[in-house]
């Protein structure tokens, strides 16, 4: 019987731990916190210094239990949670909550899940740091006082259901100011000149931009004019040296906006991928905001570099963190062994990995030497010049293994070209210039990942909330990801080409946008509502200043009580100030009357999200209802456009001697054909859907209830175990043992025989089921699948709902899909 009991959050952890330590050692997982504040009262004891009331919730009993009973049975308990104030919490929760004794219980932590840091780990304990544990109580009290405090007020003066937070309050204003630039936006224009040039021997062609712009199409056609008479030399050639250095390792933070711009991954899958591979001892932890590296990591990559690049391709730098209140003394992100270049895994495992590999290396090699030259040609009747400029690399250093993106709305208004050998004071010929039209853009929208850049530049939130406050502003409807298509506008060209000016016409592409981040209507209204009467709890200061007391109170330097006595008074009577003096919000527009009926047309919040309204409550009969449609806003929608909402349902056509009928319903756009509905595709408008695709849509639907008519059946026995055809959200599949198996678009399902379902089964083809992402303590497991995660119970599937995400499902909200 093993004498030691290791007890760390997850059960992931534990089955790579275990492999580290020998029959003397029992690895148990406590799934996470076991005690939390209780959930129906404020669970805070105001007038006795904030002491928090703790409690075993109901789906954490049966582990508490289990762990207890091992206690009993070893010599020494050592608590294995992660390294940063969340993890010495819960370290400090099972101390309590299992009543350990000091002399038999040890505190070990560790940056890496490898067989050498847990092994030094064991040989250096220390007690729980009760500092880091205050830090953790105070966010979690402060935060729990807040929300306990503040959402009632928005019951009471906008509608039930809603919530305010601290954090997730300030991400959601920063959205809001950020819609209201673009609403506040003026598009304006300028005319960019750029020309192409013959070097004197006609060998060679020369791009190069104007040093000017011009306001208005008059004063480019003069310049042009100009140039038709004019010569052109070069007047200046300069060549200097220049040096481009790697980007640090990464924090949480750059690793997140780095996987959002080059992987496409959000912020939530980002965390809850990197937490697999520190889980499986492949990373390091993956909750910094440190840039350091260690002494071995250094030495790593004194020889993995030369052996993969070359001496020459060496440099070991040292980086110091610069971010605001950074967090104790973890090391960057970064793998636990460099000569493990490539990792076996699912596809996001095996690509977050390779960039958290790329990035660390680069972060060691040498800086690419690059040569920059820069030439100025005159214009012989103008005061204005042109300039060519080009980079030439003498050296890649890093480059040759990575490069770090720039997000979408980052301008790059340089231009670099190729140079061909030209001497000072050459005459050019002059092929062509153009004055092309060019229109500002508006601010560009908050990304997942530039709102963490933000965030953290303004020192609002760690490393452990970003993902998790980015995930609530969305799921409470405060916040929704936007995407919207390009328009076109009509951009006017100048050309002079042969002394001759001539106009033209270009259509260019402008606007979109790909899962931006867009304030709902009711996200408006309570963000105006918490901005106007919690100034200090919306503002960025202050929520900067009261992380960087958490910060001074995990350094042991400030009392968290103290803090809390200061924090109290002034909120409370903020919050009976917005309770009696302020206005309720109706949240509603008036539009404008209804030719048809005289009756007054309101856009407004209803129950179930942002509505147009035909008639007055409490004095018109037979309201009419519609609801907004995506990317549109009560702020800005007109009364034309929220009359035609009303078009609904709308006669497509005929098809088989039945109508066709468009409509909205609770559950999204659909088509009804005699006694079926058929949901229609994201991608298709009830509005525009044309009779084609109508009919496209209901065959698809006869098809698959032909098809799923007799389902589950069984097609033949395997080991004495049925081979099912089924039918699930992506079509059919066979299923066997509780593993999935998709069937091969060249078989036809209809005439599908025993043996081909047997062939599938013995490999044919990859089961879809995965290893589990995440176990709960009710046995339930996180799994990832062909189309995304889900949730695994008793042998059953269960999809996860759309205002949840995966990464961080709670024990509350599996327990709520499996029954």
């Amino acid at each position: 019987m093993a004498d030691n009991l290791v007890i760390v959050e997850s059960p992931a952890k534990a089955k790579t731990i275990e492999k580290y330590l020998g029959n003397d050692y029992k690895v148990m997982s406590s799934f996470g916190h076991i005690r939390d504040l209780e959930k129906k009262e404020l669970g805070i004891d105001i007038e006795n210094k904030f002491e928090p009331n703790y409690i075993v919730p109901e789906d954490k009993k049966k582990v508490v239990k289990e762990l207890k009973d091992a206690v009993k049975k070893v010599k020494t308990v050592w608590l294995a949670s992660d390294e940063d104030r969340e993890g010495e919490a819960i370290a400090w929760h099972l101390n309590e909550e299992l009543n350990l004794k000091k002399k038999d219980t040890k505190r070990i932590v560790f940056n890496e899940i490898t067989k050498t840091a847990i092994l030094n780990a064991i040989a250096n304990p220390r007690e729980i740091d009760i500092n880091l544990v205050n830090a953790q109580q105070a966010r979690r009290v402060l935060d729990r006082i807040v929300g306990y405090e503040m959402s009632p007020v928005l019951w009471k003066k906008i509608k039930l259901g809603l919530s305010a937070g601290r954090v997730q309050s300030i991400a959601v204003r920063l959205i809001v100011e950020k819609e209201e630039e673009i609403k506040q936006f003026v598009s304006s224009f300028n005319y960019k000149v750029s020309a192409l040039f013959h070097t004197s021997d006609n060998k060679s062609l020369l791009k190069a931009t104007l040093n000017n712009k011009f306001d208005s199409e008059e004063k480019a056609y003069e310049f042009l004019n100009r140039c038709a008479d004019a010569t052109f030399k070069v007047c200046a050639i300069e060549k200097k040296p220049e040096k481009r250095m790697p980007a640090p390792p990464f924090t949480t933070s750059t690793l997140q906006q780095e996987a959002s711009r080059k992987l496409g991954f959000s912020v939530s899958q980002t965390m809850m991928v990197a937490q697999q591979l520190y889980e499986q001892g492949l990373i390091t932890y993956m909750r910094t905001d440190s840039v350091n590296l260690s002494d071995y990591a250094l030495d790593m990559a004194k020889q993995v570099i030369p052996d993969m690049f070359g001496k020459q391709y060496l440099k070991i730098r040292k980086y110091a963190t610069k971010s605001k209140g950074a967090q104790e003394a973890h090391e960057a992100i970064r793998p636990t062994s460099l000569e493990r270049q490539t990792i076996s895994g699912d596809s996001y495992q095996t690509r977050l990995y390779s960039l958290i590999w790329k990035r660390m290396v680069a972060s060691q090699m040498a800086e690419a030497k690059l040569e920059k030259t820069v030439i100025d040609i005159e214009i012989s009747n103008d005061d204005n010049h042109f300039t060519s400029q080009a980079e030439v690399i003498l050296f890649d250093g890093f480059l040759k293994l990575y490069q770090v993106s720039v997000d979408d709305d980052e301008p790059n208004e340089e231009e670099i070209s190729l140079i061909p050998n030209i001497s000072d004071g050459e005459t050019l010929l002059l092929q062509q210039i153009k004055a092309k039209q060019s229109f500002n853009s508006q601010p560009a929208r908050y990304n997942e990942a530039s709102l963490v850049k933000r965030l953290e530049d303004l020192g609002i939130g760690r490393p452990s909330t970003y993902a998790p406050t980015i995930t609530t502003i969305q799921r409470r409807e405060y916040v929704e990801k936007r995407s919207l298509p390009a328009q076109t506008r009509e951009v006017n060209v100048l050309t002079l080409e042969d002394k001759q000016i001539t106009k033209s016409v270009e259509i260019e592409n402008y606007g979109k946008e790909n899962n931006k981040l867009a304030p709902t209507d009711i996200g408006i209204i309570v963000n105006n509502f918490l901005v106007e009467n919690f100034k200090d709890i919306l503002s960025y200061n202050f929520t900067a200043e009261v992380e960087s007391q958490f910060d001074q109170i995990a350094q042991g330097k400030k009392d968290w009580h103290k803090m809390m006595s200061d924090f109290y008074n002034p909120f409370i009577a903020e919050v009976k100030n917005a309770n009696d003096n302020s206005e309720r919000q109706k949240g509603e527009r008036f539009l404008g009357i209804d030719p048809k009926s005289g009756k007054k047309v309101y856009a407004r919040i209803g129950r179930y999200g942002s509505l147009v309204q035909i008639g007055e409550s409490g004095k018109d009969e037979n309201l009419q209802f519609s609801s907004l449609k995506n990317n549109q806003s009560i702020s800005t929608i007109t009364l034309e456009e929220a009359l035609s909402l009303f078009n609904l349902p709308r006669l497509v056509g005929k098809y088989k001697d039945k109508e066709i009928l468009a409509n909205t319903g609770r559950f999204g756009a659909y088509i009804k054909w005699g006694d079926k509905n058929v949901s229609l595709p994201k991608d298709i408008d009830p509005y525009n859907v044309t009779l084609e695709q109508s009919i496209t849509e209901i065959e698809k639907k006869i098809t698959k209830d032909a098809l799923t008519k007799d389902l589950p059946k069984t097609i033949t026995l395997l080991e004495n175990e049925p081979i099912e055809l089924k039918y699930g959200r992506f079509g059919l599949y066979l299923s066997y043992k509780e593993k999935n198996f998709r069937i091969p678009k060249d078989i036809d399902v209809a005439t599908l025989q025993p043996q081909q379902a047997i062939d599938i089964v013995n490999g044919k083809k990859k089961a879809t089921s995965s290893t589990a992402l995440k176990e709960f303590s009710s046995g339930a497991q996180l799994l990832n699948g062909r189309f995304g995660a889900y949730i695994k119970y008793n042998g059953k599937n269960y999809k996860i709902p759309k205002n949840l995400d995966a990464a961080t499902l709670s024990e509350d909200d599996v327990n709520k899909i499996i029954k």
